[in-house]
């Protein structure tokens, strides 16, 4: 059957209330329709429940996209049979997402390249097919853009970008010292989002090895404190995981297209 059984009037009205990405699957359900004699209640069912299936994969890839989630990053794609070890009971309980719901946190603890960047960028991804906006941030990039942006007075909006995500994921944090004005800003993004919203934060060292990084200890005495009183703490131990995503001749990258 072919996009033809479509009337062009059908298609028109179709177009005028935004359902025009119906089209894509409606011909080949008006022939299933009639094949299996499909009550018409049904069937607008069926040819609806397309179009907000359709809608929310699309609505997923733009939130994943505006996070800056790695594409590559999902949990499908994890190898089960890397040598790393982990909590699995605790990690299915952080992948339902319930802490997001109870605006706790997860710190993912464990050495270079045990798969911590990977982990957090697949609760990422399922974050945002479950409609929760996230945003996911290197720590040194984090910090780098709100000392910039007091320069231009464009602070608060950077900040109220970090605070106001159902999920803010900060990678590789505690890995350098941090000046007054970093510590002050690692203050304040832990605090604000104390009980008010959630993180997922990676890090080469446990929460208690962050105080010696910030300038302030009092500020970072507190800030922690806040911190990891709600946060699931899953540590991962092991080898390094990043030789699973190698390219090879079996699996050759995908080319990217270069920006005119």
């Amino acid at each position: 059957m072919t996009m033809d059984v479509v009337s062009a009037e059908l298609k028109t009205v179709l177009r005028r209330l935004k359902l025009s990405g119906m089209l894509a699957t409606l011909a080949d359900r008006l022939a299933l329709s009639r094949q299996q004699k499909m009550p018409h209640q049904d069937f607008l069912l069926m040819a609806l429940s397309d179009e907000a299936s359709r809608r929310d994969s699309l609505g997923a890839s733009l939130r994943a996209a505006k996070a800056r989630l790695d594409p590559e990053m999902q949990l499908e794609s994890w190898d089960a049979t890397a040598k790393v070890t982990y909590d699995k009971a605790l990690l299915n309980e952080i992948v339902s997402l319930r802490f997001i719901e109870a605006n706790a946190h997860v710190a993912m603890v464990g050495p270079v390249g045990v798969g911590k960047t990977f982990l957090a960028h697949a609760l990422g991804h399922i974050a945002c097919r479950r409609g929760f906006s996230v945003v996911a941030v290197r720590a040194d990039k984090m910090l780098k853009t709100l000392k910039h942006a007091r320069l231009d007075n464009t602070y608060e909006a950077e900040l109220r970008k970090l605070i106001s995500v159902d999920l803010l994921i900060v990678d590789d944090f505690g890995l350098d010292a941090m000046d007054a004005i970093e510590s002050r800003d690692a203050y304040e993004i832990l605090t604000e989002r104390h009980r008010a919203g959630s993180m997922v934060v990676t890090s080469n060292r446990g929460p208690d090895e962050w105080h010696a990084t910030f300038a302030d200890p009092i500020r970072a005495q507190a800030a922690i404190d806040r911190f990891t009183s709600g946060a699931y703490d899953l540590v991962i131990e092991g080898e390094s995981y990043r030789a699973r995503q190698k390219p090879s001749l079996k699996d050759p990258p995908k080319p990217t297209k270069r920006k005119k």
